[in-house]
């Protein structure tokens, strides 16, 4: 009786040993490797595409990801500014969003993030997919891209600039 109990100790803890060997161990050299597995599970929008989406009227969630001394100097009109760090946490709280005076975003609404080049809110898009959101997409070329097609239809809260601030985020 006690061999049995014994071997199904050891069959157990074998089988757990492999799962977890087995398991995704995703580590990465630099954020080039990250971005690689990241980007063929995230569809992307190019500025002509969001841009169209706009004068048809379509309903459209859209964040900047960027840092508050990124988005004040200029953004798409209709972003809401939830930075890159932030994302996970404030998402998906409704306190969040009433002090945007807006409704808390469905998980099946077109929900459309960008950072200034692409690389954040490519990440970001990804967070998203894994938090339940159904069809979210990331502005590739970033604000940077929407800036030279679109340079007059931008927002800019230049008062609310506190700092010059460093750029940050790395794209």
């Amino acid at each position: 009786m006690k061999t049995i109990n014994i071997f199904k100790i050891a069959a157990f803890a074998l089988i757990g040993l492999l799962v977890m060997a087995c398991g995704s161990n995703n580590t990465y050299k630099n954020v080039d490797e990250l971005l690689a597995q990241v980007s063929p599970n995230v569809t992307e929008i190019t500025v002509t595409e969001l841009h169209q989406l706009f004068d048809d009227g379509e309903i459209i969630v859209l964040i900047d990801v960027r840092e508050a001394n990124e988005f004040n100097p200029g953004y798409i009109p209709g972003a809401v500014n939830i930075p890159r760090g932030l994302i996970e946490f404030n998402v998906l709280k409704d306190d969040f969003w009433e002090n945007q005076f807006l409704y808390p975003p469905l998980k099946t609404d077109l929900v459309v993030v960008y950072c200034k080049k692409g690389h954040r809110g490519l990440l970001t898009a990804d967070v998203l997919q894994k938090f339940g959101f159904e069809n979210v997409k990331y502005l590739k070329g970033g604000f940077k891209a929407w800036e030279l097609a679109y340079p007059n239809e931008q927002l800019k809260n230049l008062e609310q600039v506190h700092d010059g601030g460093a750029e940050v985020g790395g794209c």
